[in-house]
C-alpha cells in the first residue's frame, strides 16, 4: 500500500486571473478564445460553469450558454510562474511528484515523517501553504492509490479533501459510476450502458469473455479499477508522450488544398516545438515513434490518424492527412492539429509501505 495524495488546482487558470484582478471574482469568467474569433475554452471559473460552460468547450457554444460571458485570452508565463511556485511547495514534503499538468500532480507521500506520516495532514497542510504563498485553493484526494486519489481530488471541489482509506475502497468502488474510471470516455461510457453495466460492481458481476469480447485490452484495466486496483507508481522522471500543435480555424475549411496549406503552415511550428523540447531535456527524451494528423469537423466529431516510423515532413504527413479527410462525410474542417509520439519504455514497479 501506498500513501498517495493528488492535488488539484480550482479553475486554474481562471483563478489566477480572478487573484490578479478581484473585479473578476464574482462574474463568470473563461480562458481561451475571444468573442470575434472561433477557439475552444481551456477553463473557467464556477459561475461560468453555472452556465454549463465547460472547458474543451467551442468558444461560440459557451457564448450561447452564457452570453455575458467574460473572455480572456490567458498569460502562460504568468500560469508557468504559479505552477512553479505550487511545485516548489510540493518538493518541501517529497521527491516523490508526477506532474500531470500546470494544475495537478500525484505526490507519493509514503515516506514522509510529517504529521507522524499522516497523508490526510500532509494533505490539509500543502493545501493551506498553497493558499497562504499564492493565493489560490487547491482540491486534494488521498488514497492508497493513484487512480482512487484522482477521484478522491473531485469529491469535494472546490477547495476540499477527500480521503479514502485501504478499508474504505471496497465500499466506495462498488457506488463508483463506471464514467467516473479515468480512461472511460463518453463512447466506452455509453457502450458500457448498453450491455446494463452502470457502476464497478456490474463490471465484477459480468463475464469476463463478455468484457473482452467489447472492450479488448481494455478489459483488464476494467476490472482492476473495478477493484479499487493500480499498481503504478508515482513517476517522479516520467518521459513526456507526445507533443503536438494544433489551430482552430477562422472559418470552416472545405477545400482539401486549404488543409494541406495550414498544415504547411503547422509543420514548422511543431518542428521548432520539437527542437526546443530536445535542447532543454538533452539525454532525457527518447526517440519520436509516430506521427498523426488530428481533424475536427463542423459538426464536431475529431478523428486522428497515426503512422509509426514516419519521418517529420510534409511529404509523409499529407497521406494520413488525406486519410483523416475521408473520414469528414461531407463536413467541413474546423481544426486541424499535428502531432508525435515519443517511444517509452516500460516503467518499473514499486511496492512501499502505506
Amino acid at each position: 500500500m501506498r500513501k498517495i495524495i493528488h492535488i488539484d488546482m480550482d479553475c486554474f487558470f481562471a483563478a489566477v486571473e480572478m487573484r490578479d484582478n478581484p473585479a473578476l471574482r464574482h462574474i463568470p469568467l473563461a480562458i481561451g478564445g475571444s468573442r470575434q474569433s472561433r477557439g475552444v475554452i481551456s477553463t473557467c471559473n464556477y459561475p461560468a460553469r453555472a452556465y454549463g460552460v465547460r472547458s474543451a468547450m467551442p468558444t461560440g457554444q459557451a457564448l450561447k450558454l452564457c452570453p455575458q460571458l467574460t473572455l480572456l485570452s490567458g498569460n502562460m508565463d504568468k500560469y508557468k510562474a504559479a505552477s512553479a511556485q505550487i511545485r516548489a511547495i510540493f518538493a518541501r514534503y517529497t521527491a516523490h511528484i508526477e506532474p500531470l499538468s500546470l494544475d495537478e500532480a500525484y505526490l507519493d507521500v509514503s515516506d514522509c515523517q510529517l504529521f507522524k506520516g499522516s497523508a490526510t495532514r500532509i494533505a490539509e497542510d500543502i493545501r493551506r501553504s498553497i493558499y497562504l504563498e499564492t493565493g489560490l485553493t487547491a482540491s486534494a484526494g488521498v488514497a492508497p492509490n493513484k487512480f482512487l486519489a484522482k477521484i478522491a481530488s473531485d469529491e469535494n471541489k472546490p477547495d476540499g479533501l477527500f480521503v479514502i482509506t485501504p478499508e474504505q475502497i471496497s465500499d466506495f468502488v462498488k457506488a463508483l459510476p463506471l464514467r467516473r474510471l479515468p480512461g472511460v470516455g463518453s463512447k466506452t461510457a455509453e457502450r458500457l450502458t448498453q450491455l446494463g453495466l452502470n457502476s464497478c460492481s456490474d463490471i465484477a458481476k459480468a463475464p469476463l469473455a463478455l468484457l473482452v469480447k467489447h472492450f479488448g485490452a481494455q478489459a483488464d484495466s476494467l476490472l482492476k479499477r473495478s477493484q479499487g486496483i493500480d499498481e503504478r507508481p508515482v513517476c517522479s522522471n516520467e518521459q513526456r508522450k507526445s507533443l503536438g500543435v494544433e489551430r482552430t480555424l477562422e472559418q470552416d475549411l472545405l477545400d482539401y488544398t486549404e488543409c494541406i496549406a495550414t498544415l504547411s503552415q503547422l509543420l514548422p511550428q511543431l518542428q521548432r516545438r520539437l527542437e526546443h523540447y530536445r535542447n532543454s531535456n538533452a539525454g532525457r527524451i527518447t526517440p519520436v515513434q509516430k506521427v498523426g494528423i488530428k481533424l475536427k469537423f463542423s459538426d464536431f466529431r475529431q478523428t486522428t490518424v497515426e503512422k509509426q516510423g514516419q519521418p517529420l515532413d510534409l511529404e509523409n504527413l499529407l497521406p494520413l492527412l488525406d486519410a483523416a479527410w475521408q473520414r469528414r462525410q461531407q463536413q467541413g474542417v474546423r481544426l486541424i492539429g499535428l502531432q508525435v509520439g515519443f517511444k517509452t519504455a516500460a516503467l518499473q514497479q514499486l511496492a512501499l509501505p502505506f
